[in-house]
Order: structure tokens, then sequence, then C-alpha cells
């Protein structure tokens, strides 16, 4: 059990890092949309259907929250999924609200290019 704990933990640091170097490299190039997920979740399936014609615009993080080291969005976000950020700030939840996605995203692009 110890074994599976400090493994999990070593996970859950990774993971953590992998999103910090997303974040960090989405000030140059791509913003991180994170979907909150879980298996199976058809409405997570259509959401990622609808954003498929922008999925050149951000990088699509998904975080399963019925994993053990995901406990804490599996407490916030059990009955709202699918739920995304954008650069690690709240979006939108239950479906994809592609004028909001689309505003956001101009926002970012517009502090990138420098206007």
């Amino acid at each position: 059990m110890l074994w599976f704990q400090g493994n999990s933990m070593q996970l859950a640091r990774y993971s953590f890092r992998l999103l910090l170097r997303n974040l960090s490299a989405s000030k140059t190039a791509l913003p991180v949309l994170t979907l909150f997920t879980k298996d199976p979740c058809p409405l997570c399936d259509e959401a990622k259907e609808v954003l498929e014609p922008y999925k050149n615009r951000f990088i699509l993080q998904e975080v399963d929250i019925t994993l053990p080291e995901n406990s804490a969005w599996y407490e916030k976000y059990k009955f709202d999924i699918p739920v995304f950020h954008l650069n690690g700030e709240f979006l939108m939840m239950h479906r994809v609200n592609i004028s909001k996605l689309e505003k956001q995203l101009q926002k970012l692009e517009q502090q990138v290019g420098g206007g």
C-alpha cells in the first residue's frame, strides 16, 4: 500500500509539473484548455467533438476526476462534468459555450500578439 501511495504522490507531482510547464509555455505558444472528465462521459465526448474545429488554438489537457490524486476535483465537479478551465481559470461547464470560448481565446491571442 505504501508503494502505491508513494507512486501516486510522484504521479501527482509529475502531473503538476507538466501542468506548470504547459502553462508557462502557453505564454509564448498556445493556451491550455483543461477538460475535467471521467470515463464514461458522453457529454465530454460530445464537447470534444464541438471543440474539434478550434483544436489548433489551444492545448487540450484532460483530467480524469476519478483518479485518487484528483479527488479534490472529483468532490468539486462530480455532478458537473464536463468542466473546462482555460489557463487554470474556470471557463464553462456542462456544454461548450462557443461564444465564451471564442471571446477568451481572442483575448489571449491579442495579449500574446502584443495587442
